[in-house]
């Protein structure tokens, strides 16, 4: 069996592909571009693909293609269609970086709250030292106790950043389109209206891409922060830049894009130094246990196809 490993780049430098061996005969690539990826898949048996696209034009010529396993949960790279079509199994993981996706969520939220990315550029700038002054309270923060949590999306990673959110004293809700014992369920004209922190957690779908649009954003409180760590193409980005250049909430982070990395054209690109804006290089699915488990769950996906077992296989639902 051959495996190709499309964009090892971006699961890690210190992530040990090794283990891959004992499944095949292995190749592992930096990365991909249209001018090489079609011969390097031309013979392989199984794609491991993190964020390169492959539409049926990129596919077609792949003959003995017989599985593509993301190292990610969202699908959306692939053209899951096509694959159908072609009887080539798509496999996804689920779960693997709930922690570290979660982890990351509160981590935004608790720096656009207090004010951090101010505060420690005021004492790394020299201006602390300066002031003569042994505290400084300005931009004025506030406890997030009592603060309504508005939770857009209720998967593994939904359901522990609220565990979270609970634990740090808000009042949390939750948009979901099916019922979910346990949560304060609103429909999401509502959620935006009330929330105070807005955290998304959505797969990218027809149904869910720009599902926060330009609308949607004008509902926001204006002490409102909006996180986004699921895709980038579910929120209205230009909206989201146009907000905060003109106040109408109070900030943003932001882990995902519609343009990874995002050009100087993007509409962010304007407002990454802005003190109430935090962009991170899509990492919050990265931290290093994350990542381990997404590659063991790769080879059990792998395992299980020729097995005949069904697996995370995506291409039966579409």
């Amino acid at each position: 069996m051959k495996i190709t490993v499309l964009d090892s780049k971006t699961l890690g430098k210190d992530l040990d592909l090794s283990v891959l061996n004992a499944l095949g005969e292995v190749a592992i690539y930096d990365t991909c571009n249209e001018d090489n990826i079609k011969e390097r898949i031309k013979d392989t048996d199984v794609i491991i693909d993190n964020k390169l696209k492959l539409p049926e034009k990129e596919l077609s010529e792949a003959k003995n293609l017989k599985l593509i396993c993301l190292a990610a949960a969202g699908y959306d790279p692939v053209d899951v269609k096509y694959c159908k079509k072609r009887n080539i199994g798509v496999c996804n993981v689920c779960g693997y970086s709930s922690n570290s996706v979660s982890q990351l969520t509160v981590t935004m939220a608790l720096a656009l709250i207090s004010h951090l990315p101010e505060y420690i550029d005021y004492t790394k700038s020299g201006e602390y030292t300066r002031s003569k002054t042994a505290n400084h309270v300005s931009p004025v923060f506030n406890e997030i106790d009592n603060l309504t949590w508005g939770i857009i999306g209720l998967g593994n990673i939904g359901k522990k950043v609220a565990k979270a959110a609970e634990g740090l004293g808000c009042n949390v809700i939750a948009y979901k389109r099916t019922k979910e014992e346990g949560y304060n369920l609103k429909d999401l004209d509502t959620l935006l209206k009330t929330s105070d922190i807005i955290s998304v957690h959505l797969p990218l779908t027809d149904e869910t891409r720009n599902l926060i649009s330009r609308e949607k954003i004008a509902l926001m409180k204006e002490k409102a922060i909006f996180i986004n760590v699921a895709r980038g193409a579910v929120s209205d980005e230009q909206a989201l830049a146009e907000a905060i250049k003109n106040n109408k909430i109070a900030g943003i982070g932001i882990d995902v894009y519609s343009e990874e990395p995002f050009s100087e054209t993007h509409p962010f690109y304007e407002i990454k130094e802005y003190p109430n804006v935090i962009f991170t290089p899509h990492m919050s699915w990265g931290a290093y246990e994350s990542r381990n488990r997404c590659i063991n769950e790769i080879i059990l996906n792998i395992n299980a196809f020729f097995k005949g077992e069904i697996r995370n296989r995506v291409d039966l639902y579409e």
